[in-house]
């Protein structure tokens, strides 16, 4: 059980010590100080340590083909105090010129002297490594954990989104790191109906006989899961900060999906018989996992077991994409709200009724007019900094 307070005094000025994680009993408490820092927060929702020692483990996590990283603690008087990883993925830097290395997993106690010290080891390896901007937080990538929560600190983060108290962002930015973007999670009650206009449009793509939406079929998992991405990497390749899923990251996320989901959970579109837009939905497994405080034994399994056998009370949709050639298009808003439809029906049914739309980029504008059109609230406000070296 770690020991310490979430704000050193004011008046301490004994040294903070950084120490690279380099054996299996730092990983440990690396994956235990979020606890130590947020343990007394109610909306704070405790991970499992199995879990988050395959994301950050070479060989388990297929992030690691493309990049590298390096992770972090923080010692006060040798009592835990911080983390931070700094990181570099070549397929970032391949696709976006400016020679950005990342940082993410920030965990530190209100203290100005921590926050700067862990930057500054993290700064430290990314400049060894020719990194000209740091930015993040990304834990590791733009398609995993991103950004800072800014605002919505008052309800609990769904299925993989980040939560931290609020002091986090004042410190980031005393060490010089502005807003690089910011991305909006939406709360999304099922149960409102869609608008007359997006009816009618639905309803006159559906008549012309050239749309058809179907779940994803497990008996052709990964061929449906080719499918996505593809979609997904064409949907979404001019966005900023955009990385491609790797084959590999698709299985990865297959082998995951075969226990996590029902089929009815992600909706393909086609278009004229081509595959032209997708919706993926998540249970909120964060719900499941309340009040476990990241144990499962010796009755966490029975619990966590038990709570999956429902419906959850929530689902997040952190995928929905339309090819490109239909995008801006009455077309592409049809296919768009075809696959919203389909998987909000299957939902609904089953009595889940609510939702997280997230992350949408704060100025893709369209994509912000469809959510709140259909009745999406911006609840949670997540924010990526960076800084140059």
């Amino acid at each position: 059980m770690l020991d310490a307070t979430a704000t050193a005094p004011a008046h301490s000025r004994s040294m903070v010590e950084i120490r690279t994680v380099a054996s299996s009993r730092d990983l440990k408490l690396f994956i235990e100080i979020p606890k130590l820092i947020q343990g007394g927060d109610p909306h704070w929702i405790a991970p499992l340590p199995f879990e988050r020692r395959e994301v950050l483990t070479r060989g388990k996590n297929p992030y690691f083909e493309h990049a590298e990283a390096a992770l972090f603690l923080a010692f006060r008087n040798g009592v835990p105090v911080g983390r931070i990883s700094a990181q570099v993925d070549q397929l970032h830097r391949q696709r976006h010129p400016g020679h950005a290395g990342q940082f993410g997993f920030i965990e530190a106690v209100d203290d100005g002297q921590v926050f700067k010290s862990l930057f500054d080891a993290a700064e430290m390896w990314l400049r060894a490594r020719d990194s000209r901007i740091a930015q993040g937080p990304f834990s590791f990538s733009i398609n995993e954990e991103t950004g800072l929560l800014i605002d919505g600190f008052d309800t609990s983060p769904r299925v993989m989104m980040g939560h931290n108290p609020p002091y986090y962002a004042g410190h980031i930015e005393a060490l010089g790191y502005r807003k690089a973007k910011d991305v909006i999670a939406y709360d999304y009650d099922a149960r409102l109906a869609m608008p007359r206009s997006m009816e009618l449009l639905l309803d006159k793509v559906r008549r012309s006989g050239d749309l058809t939406v179907r779940p994803l079929s497990k008996k052709r998992l990964f061929q449906d899961l080719d499918v996505i991405i593809d979609i997904f990497n064409d949907a979404w390749r001019d966005n900023w900060g955009f990385v491609p899923m790797t084959p590999a990251e698709i299985r990865n996320m297959g082998n995951q999906l075969k226990f996590l989901v029902k089929e009815g959970y992600i909706a393909i579109a086609e278009y004229r018989g081509n595959p032209a837009a997708m919706a993926v939905s998540l249970p909120d497994v964060n719900g499941w996992l309340k009040g476990l405080d990241g144990r499962l034994l010796p009755f966490g399994w029975t619990k966590l077991a038990t709570r999956a056998l429902k419906a959850p009370e929530a689902v997040r949709m952190p995928l929905m994409g339309v090819r490109k050639e239909y995008q801006s298009s009455a077309v592409g808003s049809a296919l768009a709200l075809a696959v919203i439809d389909a998987v909000r029906r299957y939902h609904t049914e089953r009595g889940t009724y609510r939702a997280e739309l997230s992350w949408i980029l704060e100025d893709n504008v369209a994509m912000r007019r469809m959510i709140e059109l259909l009745g999406g609230k911006p609840y949670k406000t997540y924010r990526i900094y960076e800084r140059n070296l």
